[in-house]
C-alpha cells in the first residue's frame, strides 16, 4: 500500500523506539519523512526545547518540501519527581512535551494542506501515575489537552488527535512473564501497535475523527485492583 505517497511527514524523537517505527511505517507507504532528534544520526539533530532549533528545523523542512502533511509530536519529556526534579528540569520537560508540539504546530500551520493531520503521542500517564513522575505526567497531561484545543483552532485545515500508549516494549528494559499476564490482553504493547494507530488516524479512513485521545494500553487503565482479588497481592 502507498496511502501516503507524496506526503511529507515530520516526526520529533524519531531516531529510536516508537518514533523510529512510525517513521519506517510511513516510509513503507510512500511518505517522505523528516526527523528531528537529539541523538546523532542521519536526520536533523537538535534539542526541541530550544526555540531557535524549532525555528531552524521548520525553515529547513519548508525550504525543502514547501508543506507538511503530517506532524507527529513524539519526543518524550524528562521523567523526574517532586523530590528530585529541579525548577529547571521541570520547565525543560514542559518545553519538550508541550511547548515544542505547540510551537511546531504554529510554525507549520500555514503550510498544512487540506486534510493534514497532527498526532500527539501522549501517555496513559496523562490519567494515572506512579510516585515521583511529576515532570513527565504534567507534560503528557498538557499534551492531551493541547490536542483538543488545536483541533478547534485548526479545524479548517487539519485533524488533530492524540494517542496514549501504555506499557510499550521498546527493548530498553527486560519484560517478565508477570509483566505480560497482568495486562488484560495477555501481553505488553509493541511500537507497531502505536504506529498502526498513527497511520490510521492520518488516513482518509479516519476523516471524521478529530480532537480525540486514543488509549492503547492492553486494557490496563480499565483494570480495577484490590488486594486478594484475582490473585493480586499487596507487598510492602
Amino acid at each position: 500500500m502507498e496511502r501516503f505517497k507524496g506526503k511529507v511527514v515530520v516526526i520529533t524523537g524519531g531516531a529510536k523506539g516508537i518514533g523510529a517505527t512510525i517513521a519506517e511505517r510511513f516510509r513503507n507507504e510512500g511518505a517522505v519523512v523528516e526527523i528531528i532528534d537529539n541523538i546523532e544520526g542521519k536526520w536533523y539533530v537538535g534539542d526541541i526545547a530550544d526555540k531557535s532549533v524549532l525555528e531552524d528545523f521548520a525553515s529547513y523542512v519548508l525550504k525543502k518540501h514547501g508543506k507538511v502533511d503530517v506532524l507527529v509530536n513524539n519526543a518524550p519529556p524528562l521523567m523526574k519527581g517532586i523530590d528530585d526534579c529541579s525548577w529547571e528540569e521541570f520547565l525543560y520537560s514542559q518545553k519538550v512535551g508541550v511547548v515544542a508540539p505547540y510551537y511546531l504546530s504554529k510554525l507549520f500551520k500555514d503550510y498544512f494542506p487540506q486534510g493534514s493531520s497532527i498526532i500527539n503521542i501522549s501517555s496513559s500517564r496523562d490519567r494515572m501515575s506512579q510516585p515521583q513522575t511529576e515532570s513527565y505526567t504534567a507534560a503528557k497531561g498538557g499534551l492531551t489537552a493541547l490536542t483538543h484545543a488545536l483541533s478547534m483552532s485548526l479545524s479548517s485545515k487539519a485533524r488533530i488527535n492524540s494517542i496514549s500508549p501504555g506499557w510499550i516494549d521498546t527493548q530498553s528494559f527486560e519484560v517478565l512473564e508477570e509483566d505480560k499476564i497482568q495486562h488484560p490482553v495477555g501481553r505488553i504493547g509493541t511500537p507497531d501497535d502505536i504506529a498502526s494507530m498513527v497511520l490510521f488516524l492520518c488516513s482518509d479512513e479516519a476523516g471524521f475523527i478529530t480532537g480525540e485521545n486514543i488509549v492503547i494500553d492492553g486494557g490496563m487503565t480499565h483494570q480495577m485492583i484490590y488486594h486478594g482479588d484475582h490473585g493480586w497481592k499487596l507487598r510492602k
